[in-house]
């Protein structure tokens, strides 16, 4: 009865067909789950070479830090000073006046050209705020420039369309752009071509300093190197999207981690800005202030001295020191001020004088939640080198000066250091053809 079924061509079809179902129910049972595609995330790639842009002040010597090495120019004339070299370079000068309407210290780093460039600090109608924009290429380049103020953008198309021409350098004096703001964000979009961005500040009350570029808009944002002390500590936040914003405020000095009584929270309308005295909320210790948003913001924080004439500093928002940082021009009464949040960090330190081999490094270690005062007893022009050991580290570099008519004060956020640089994924994407 089998051997018919089997010579019955149908049967053996069946035969065939009852086989491959089985084989393929094993196979269905026992196949590999699913491969889970690991999302990309960005890479550590080293910066091959680096433009620096320092704004003009003629007279005023340049530092420019390279790995293990510290040189110096004298700017001849007034205007910008342009420096190329490896990964790893940095350039910045000091200013110092004891006397006069530009009494201060004033420090800037020498930026690179970028995409986009934010600043946070006092506005026009509080302050001469002069804007610096360089196209250091051979090809031109097309720049809009949007003031937001505690009432909104206030710039309107006053500063959209910037053209420069190859190599040229632009000045430009915000009360043009935005008179009435006592307080503002600016941001300095790149539409093509490479722009540099610097902007000086001088207050009305007195006191003098560059603005340090703030980190881009995001949803946690810290703003460290705030130095202890006498003299005001005012918070400025901006939320330039068009969602309202609701920050919460966390402040970390030397001896704590908390959220500051009656500053615990802080409401941004949709494009503006915010001011908050938070003198008494971190009190006369040194400290950073940790922020957190449902949408993306900016900050900074203005530094008043004490005496009968102050002086005025700045810092803002900054990445941690995950890729290490360096500042080309310190001077004597220069110190750091670290912070770790999460956990205990560590950063190794180094100073590199402008005569001489570079000093033995040193190790600091930051108390979790804590900030920490790391003095600098090298003397005269000097770069620092701050390398990450472990944890997440924050910091800023401050110099100071005690006159008997007040304290001249400067202070630094310490930005990545150029040697790296995190590549995003790159991916696949039809529109970068398409018209």
């Amino acid at each position: 009865m089998v051997k018919a079924f089997v010579e019955n061509r149908f049967g053996l079809l069946a035969l065939v067909v009852v086989a491959l179902i089985a084989m393929y129910g094993v196979a269905f049972v026992t196949r590999p789950g699913p491969v889970v595609p690991v999302p990309e995330g960005p890479r550590k790639v080293a910066v091959e070479s680096v433009t620096a842009v320092c704004p003009g002040t003629k007279g005023e010597h340049v530092n420019v830090y390279l790995p293990g090495t510290l040189s110096g120019e004298t700017m001849r004339d007034g205007k910008p000073y342009v420096t190329n070299g490896p990964g790893g370079l940095e350039a910045g000068y000091l200013t110092r006046a004891a006397e006069g309407g530009a009494r201060g210290l004033a420090g800037v780093r020498c930026t690179e050209p970028a995409a986009e460039t934010w600043l946070v600090g006092p506005g026009p109608a509080s302050a001469d705020v002069r804007l610096h924009l360089t196209n250091a290429d051979k090809a031109p380049a097309l720049a809009d420039v949007q003031v937001y103020a505690a009432e909104g953008p206030v710039s309107g198309d006053k500063g959209i369309g910037l053209e420069i021409a190859p190599g040229e350098h632009r000045e430009i004096d915000l009360k043009d752009l935005a008179p009435s703001a006592d307080v503002m964000t600016v941001s300095v979009t790149t539409v093509f071509g490479r722009v540099a961005v610097a902007a000086r500040t001088t207050l009305e009350t007195g006191g003098v300093d560059w603005l340090p570029a703030a980190a881009p808009p995001a949803t946690r944002v810290v703003v460290p190197g705030i130095p202890g002390g006498g003299g005001r500590r005012e918070l400025l936040v901006a939320a330039p999207g068009e969602s309202d914003a609701v920050v919460r405020l966390k402040a970390v000095s030397e001896d704590a981690e908390y959220a500051m009584k009656g500053r615990e929270t802080l409401d941004i309308p949709a494009g503006s800005v915010v001011s908050l005295d938070v003198t008494t909320g971190v009190g006369a210790s040194s400290a950073a202030l940790v922020l957190t948003s449902p949408v993306p913001i900016v900050a900074g924080v203005v530094i008043t001295g004490t005496g009968q004439r102050s002086d005025v500093a700045y810092t803002a928002g900054t990445p941690s020191l995950e890729l290490g940082s360096a500042v080309a021009r310190n001077a004597t009464g220069s110190r750091l001020v670290l912070t770790a949040l999460g956990g205990p960090g560590k950063v190794r330190v180094q100073v590199v004088p402008a005569k001489g081999a570079a000093e033995q490094p040193f190790d600091v270690d930051v108390p979790a939640g804590r900030t920490r005062n790391v003095g600098i007893k090298a003397k005269g022009e000097f770069a620092l080198v701050v390398t990450p050991v472990s944890g997440e580290v924050y910091g800023g570099r401050v110099v100071e000066e005690r006159l008997k008519t007040g304290l001249l004060i400067t202070a630094q956020p310490l930005a990545a250091a150029r040697m790296w640089t995190m590549l995003p994924p790159l991916a696949d994407d039809p529109r970068v053809v398409l018209p």
